[in-house]
C-alpha cells in the first residue's frame, strides 16, 4: 500500500549532493573509532581506555536489534496512509486518543532507542503532540518481554506497580499537553489532518493488503524508508554512547547502592544519573531491580525506569529535531518529572 499524502516542507528531508560534513555524527564516530584503534594497539593495558571501549561495545550490543527493527517498523510505517493513524489512535486532542496512544505503548513490544523512531513518524503521520509523548512515555521498558524480565529481578507486585503508575504519567502528561496545545501555549502538529468518518479500517486494509506485490523490490523500499528516518536518530545516539561510556568509565555502577537510597536526596541523585546516563530499555532493567533490592528503593528503581524515557536527551534532541521546536521537546520532561518523582516518593514510602 502506498501513501498519497503531501509530506509538509517541515518533515521533508533535503537532499544534498557529496560528502556533509556533520560533527556530531563524525566526531563521535571518529572519538570511537580512534578509542578502539588505541585500545586494540596498547593491548588493552590501560584500564580507562579499555573499560571506554568495553562500554561503548556493550551498549551496541543492547541497542542495534532494536534500532534495526524500528527501522523496519518506521519503513513499513512510510507505506501507510494516515487514515489508518488516525482510525488507530482516534482524535489527537481526545481522552480517548490519549488512552489510545498508552495502550499503544504498553503494548508496543520494542527497546527505548527503537521507539523513538516510531515516535517521530507518528508525529509525521498526523499524531498530536500529546499522543506522541504519550506513547513514548509509556512505551519503552513495558514491552512484554522486558515484562517478564521484571518479574523474575523484583517480582510480579512491584512490576505491576511499575506499568501502572507508567501509565499514569503517560495520561496526565498526555492531557496536559492536550490542554496547552489548546490554549495555545504549544503549537499543534502541522501534519495533523481531519479524520474521514467514512473511513473503515477492516475492509479498507482488506481491499489495500489485497493489492500490495510483495516482492524485493518493495522489502527494497521499506528498508531504504527506515535508513533515512534513522539517520536522525543516530547522530544523537552515538553521542548519548559517548557520554554514557565516559560517565561509567569514571563513574562505578556500585556506588548506586551507596549514594541512591530510599530519600528524597537518594530519588533526585537518581534522577539526575539516568538522565545523564544513556542506557537501554534492557540495560536499565537490571540497575532498576538494583535500587529496589539492593537500595532498598523501588520508587528510585521506578524513577530510573521512567526517567530514562521522560528526560533523556537523546529522546529531547529527535523531539526537537521532529518538531523543530525546543518549547515542544522540553515539554516533556517539565509535565512529567514532578509526576515521576512524587510517585517515586510515594513508592519509597509505602514501599
Amino acid at each position: 500500500m502506498s501513501d498519497h499524502t503531501h509530506t509538509p516542507s517541515c518533515c521533508a528531508s533535503k537532499k544534498k549532493s557529496g560528502f556533509q560534513l556533520d560533527i556530531i555524527l563524525h566526531g563521535c564516530l571518529l572519538i570511537i573509532a580512534a578509542s578502539f584503534a588505541a585500545n586494540f594497539a596498547l593491548q588493552g593495558h590501560v584500564p580507562y581506555l579499555h573499560h571506554f571501549t568495553h562500554t561503548i561495545a556493550e551498549l551496541i550490543g543492547q541497542m542495534w536489534w532494536g534500532v534495526l527493527i524500528g527501522m523496519i517498523f518506521v519503513g513499513i510505517m512510510s507505506k501507510i496512509p494516515r487514515d489508518y493513524f488516525n482510525a488507530v489512535l482516534g482524535r489527537g486532542d481526545s481522552f480517548g486518543g490519549i488512552l489510545r496512544a498508552a495502550a499503544a505503548g504498553l503494548m508496543f513490544d520494542l527497546c527505548s532507542h527503537g521507539i523513538l523512531m516510531i515516535g517521530a513518524k507518528l508525529y509525521e503521520r498526523g499524531a498530536s503532540l500529546a499522543q506522541v509523548m504519550t506513547f513514548l512515555i509509556a512505551s519503552p521498558w513495558n514491552s512484554f518481554s522486558l515484562t517478564l524480565i521484571l518479574f523474575s529481578l523484583i517480582g510480579i507486585k512491584w512490576t505491576l506497580v511499575f506499568i501502572v503508575g507508567s501509565a499514569i504519567v503517560a495520561v496526565i502528561t498526555g492531557l496536559i499537553i492536550n490542554a496547552m496545545t489548546r490554549s495555545g501555549a504549544l503549537p499543534a502538529n502541522p501534519n495533523e489532518a481531519p479524520h474521514n468518518k467514512d473511513f473503515d479500517l477492516t475492509s479498507q486494509a482488506k481491499a489495500d493488503l489485497s493489492k500490495v506485490v510483495w516482492n524485493a523490490a518493495l522489502l527494497k523500499d521499506i528498508i531504504n524508508g527506515g535508513k533515512h528516518e534513522a539517520q536522525m536518530l543516530l547522530r544523537w545516539l552515538l553521542l548519548g554512547m559517548v557520554m554514557a561510556a565516559a560517565i561509567r568509565t569514571f563513574i562505578p555502577t556500585e556506588s548506586f547502592a551507596d549514594w541512591f537510597g530510599p530519600t528524597m536526596g537518594g530519588l533526585g541523585l537518581t534522577m539526575i544519573a539516568t538522565t545523564i546516563i544513556e542506557v537501554c530499555s534492557e540495560g536499565s532493567s537490571p540497575i532498576a531491580a538494583e535500587l529496589v533490592n539492593r537500595a532498598s528503593a523501588p520508587g528510585n528503581g521506578f524513577a530510573f525506569l521512567m526517567a530514562g524515557a521522560a528526560t533523556d536527551y537523546t529522546e529531547i534532541l529527535v523531539l526537537r529535531d521532529t518538531t523543530k521546536s525546543w518549547k515542544m521537546a522540553l515539554a516533556m520532561p517539565l509535565v512529567s518529572v514532578p509526576q515521576i518523582l512524587l510517585l517515586g516518593y510515594l513508592m519509597n514510602v509505602f514501599g
